[in-house]
């Protein structure tokens, strides 16, 4: 309890007490009341736990299946679409963004939702769909659709998600994990990578044809000997 509190508190510049947290952010109700869910889930009460799911979303506009686990210190910032479903499991530090999606695909049994390891962060409107995990110290782009297990460290963006840059697993700043504006854009480095070797295509040529245009000078007082040869073949001198 204490720790959600506390991670807000170091990540959100917008709380300026204590008392503004525990008053007025929905995510932080949202993780309270999924903790006695979870609890009454786990006792495997009958309809109840589902019930204070369904007054938390009333509540908070984010829906937390009662059989999530969430670790302590998570933080949901704005929450308004947050989905979880009843496998997930989010690990401490994490910080997911409104819109986000921890989802199942298909209808199969068991294990059908993902893993977020620790010190992870969610942009805004990202999907993660499947038994899959997401190890620590992730940073998953806003409006990605992740459905691979992503290594510790790196940065994930687009549809369907694909790493952009690879971490060494180490901890990020909290100035990195907030750093939304710095994330990578592989479409333009494709671009970029591209118009290179458009240019350096473009240089040979150049290239080749100046050494035409030197071959054709040099050749102005007549045909080329071999030239002279086919013709007068051509023409019987040959036979």
């Amino acid at each position: 309890m204490f720790e959600n509190i506390k991670i807000i508190k170091k990540f959100d510049p917008a709380a300026k007490s204590y008392l503004e947290i525990i008053l007025c952010y929905p995510g932080l109700h949202a993780l309270w009341l999924h903790k006695l869910a979870h609890l009454l889930y786990r006792l495997r009460l009958p309809i109840i736990p589902r019930l204070f799911n369904y007054v938390s979303r009333f509540l908070t506009g984010i829906d937390i299946h009662p059989g999530a686990k969430i670790a302590p210190g998570v933080f949901i910032d704005h929450g308004a679409g947050v989905v979880i479903g009843e496998t997930a499991i989010v690990g401490t530090g994490s910080l997911i963004f409104q819109g986000v999606t921890l989802g199942g695909t298909g209808k199969e049994s068991g294990k059908r939702h993902p893993t977020i390891g620790k010190n992870v962060v969610i942009g805004a409107g990202a999907k993660i769909l499947g038994n899959i995990t997401v190890e620590d110290h992730v940073r998953v782009g806003a409006g990605s659709v992740v459905m691979r297990n992503v290594p510790a460290g790196c940065t994930v963006v687009g549809i369907p998600g694909k790493v952009v840059k690879a971490g060494d697993g180490t901890s990020d700043s909290m100035e990195q994990m907030l750093d939304h504006n710095q994330m990578p854009d592989p479409i333009a480095k494709v671009f970029s990578v591209l118009l290179e070797k458009v240019e350096t295509q473009q240089q040979l040529i150049n290239k080749l044809y100046e050494k035409q245009q030197l071959l054709e000078k040099s050749n102005t007082g007549g045909p080329p000997e071999d030239d002279l040869f086919l013709q007068e073949f051509i023409h019987g001198d040959g036979i």
